[in-house]
């Protein structure tokens, strides 16, 4: 099964006067546009994606959603709580298990949990290996099950490298 890990897109600064609950804060129209181009560049790798997940967060849904449309993804996009802001790693990746039989399944998630679970995927430490930018996408493949420390990175590429394939 090939994994994508995918941070959200760039999004408007922190307010808490306009955004009390930072899980609204929502992507820039300038992050919607770059975060597309990002999309175009990830669909000329032709990743195989038959399931996108986000976060429940407005921007990571925001970002989950450009992903599926662009990678042309039939299925629904799905939330998991496990991917909200500051979570552990761990469950994220048990549910995942849950997964196996799917060919490629896109995670859209937050970083320092993103770094983080790659970090287990391929380590089994929950230690970020890598920082993720935003809009940038990372793909992990585990040869049999999906489990910490099972996974290689087949690359890593932020958003601006993204951009330039597209």
């Amino acid at each position: 099964m090939d994994l994508l890990l995918i941070r959200h897109g760039p999004a408007a600064d922190r307010d808490p006067s306009r955004w009390p609950d930072d899980r609204t804060r929502p992507l820039t129209p300038d992050g919607v546009r770059s975060t597309r181009r990002a999309a175009k560049g990830l669909a000329k790798l032709r990743p195989a994606v038959d399931k996108v997940v986000a976060s429940p967060a407005v921007r990571a849904r925001a970002t989950a959603e450009i992903f599926r449309e662009v990678l042309e993804v039939e299925a629904e996009l799905e939330l998991w709580d496990e991917l909200e802001p500051d979570t552990s790693p761990g469950p994220i990746l048990e549910r995942v298990q849950r997964y196996s039989r799917r060919r490629g399944i896109a995670l859209v998630g937050h970083e320092p949990t993103l770094g983080e679970l790659l970090g287990l995927a391929v380590t089994g430490d929950s230690v970020p290996i890598t920082r993720f930018a935003k809009a940038g996408v990372a793909q992990l493949n585990f040869s049999r099950e999906a489990r910490a420390g099972a996974a290689e990175i087949d690359w890593i590429l932020t958003r601006k490298q993204l951009e330039r394939l597209g």
